[in-house]
């Protein structure tokens, strides 16, 4: 699938194979080092943030996953735990590297899904956790969304200003 024709230039957020190597309890199934990748790619579907070579490749399982016929972690699974910006469409990237890769997603995980459990890993793959998520992440987007238009108006005076000619009177 699209983890294994991944160009080595691509930018990846995450990968399931590296939490297999970190803390990952050895007292879980493997399944559950998907579960937060899987969240997170659910939130892109439901928003339709996805790239075409994703839906290309991934129509059907798009589709799956919206009709609520597989779980985040099954969706994760079926991509061997990758997320890479190769899934994504321009406006998804730009909001993932702000969210995901600098890790304001993880924290926002831990706060709202890991109250009470003894590790990261330990959520439940469930629909309900993964409405409070993308509830959460909702708001980051939105935030996002708004601090980009200001950023973007901003640029439009400060080019206008500039090609504005000034007239100097004595």
């Amino acid at each position: 699938m699209a983890a294994d024709n991944a160009a080595s230039e691509d930018l990846i957020y995450d990968r399931a194979k590296h939490h297999f190597m970190g803390k990952f309890p050895n007292v879980l199934p493997i399944e559950q080092a998907y579960v937060h990748i899987g969240m997170f790619l659910g939130w892109v579907l439901e928003n339709d943030l996805f790239s075409e070579l994703f839906e290309d490749e991934a129509g059907h399982q798009i589709i799956r996953f919206k009709d609520r016929e597989i779980t985040a972690a099954i969706l994760s699974a079926m991509w061997d735990g990758y997320l890479g910006e190769d899934l994504l469409n321009e406006e998804g990237n730009e909001f993932s590297k702000e969210y995901y890769q600098t890790g304001i997603y993880k924290k926002d995980y831990e706060e709202l899904l890991t109250s009470g459990l003894a590790s990261f890993y330990h959520v439940e793959d469930t629909w309900e956790n993964f409405e409070k998520i993308s509830q959460r992440i909702d708001k980051r987007y939105e935030d996002w969304k708004e601090k980009a238009s200001l950023e973007e108006n901003k640029e439009s005076v400060k080019d206008s200003e500039e090609e504005t000619p000034t007239t100097e009177q004595d």
